[in-house]
């Protein structure tokens, strides 16, 4: 029952820490940012099964991790109003061409990354968008003003 109650805490900080991390980051990752994952998925490893090398084990904590991305998918569901506090909101970067800069701020997302990303979707200037969102996934979507 141990490994339940260190897997639930587990999953707990992993929601937070990536929440905290923001979602552009998490969005974009470099070799860097897979390595690091892959070491962090090992050190919580280690700090939920401790010494527990038992199939049990791992049974225990998978399902713990697997019940609980359930239940928080299901509470976000089924909630509308948890659904900003779990899986966050869609946040407008740019308006009529205007930069937001505190929502960018906030973000940690500079104008040059906006651009950069406005020029993979075809959009040669920011002042051609009538409205860029930093989607909830850490993606950009780019409205076009019309005519």
């Amino acid at each position: 029952m141990d490994v339940a109650i260190r897997a639930a805490v587990a999953f707990l900080f992993i929601y937070v820490l990536t929440r905290a991390v923001g979602r552009r980051e998490l969005g974009s990752m470099e070799p860097f940012d897979l390595i690091l994952l892959v070491v962090l998925g090992d050190l919580i490893q280690q700090g939920i099964t401790q010494s527990d090398y038992s199939v049990v084990g791992l049974f225990l904590a998978a399902s713990v991790m697997g019940l609980m991305t359930v239940a928080f998918s299901y509470v976000s569901w089924r909630f509308p109003r948890m659904r900003p506090l779990l899986d966050g909101e869609p946040i407008v970067i740019v308006h009529d061409g205007q930069p937001i800069e505190t929502n960018l701020r906030r973000e940690r997302l500079s104008l040059d990354e906006v651009r950069a990303q406005a020029r993979l979707q075809q959009i040669e200037s920011l002042d051609e968008v009538k409205l860029a969102v930093l989607e909830t996934s850490g993606q950009i979507s780019f409205i076009k003003k019309s005519g």
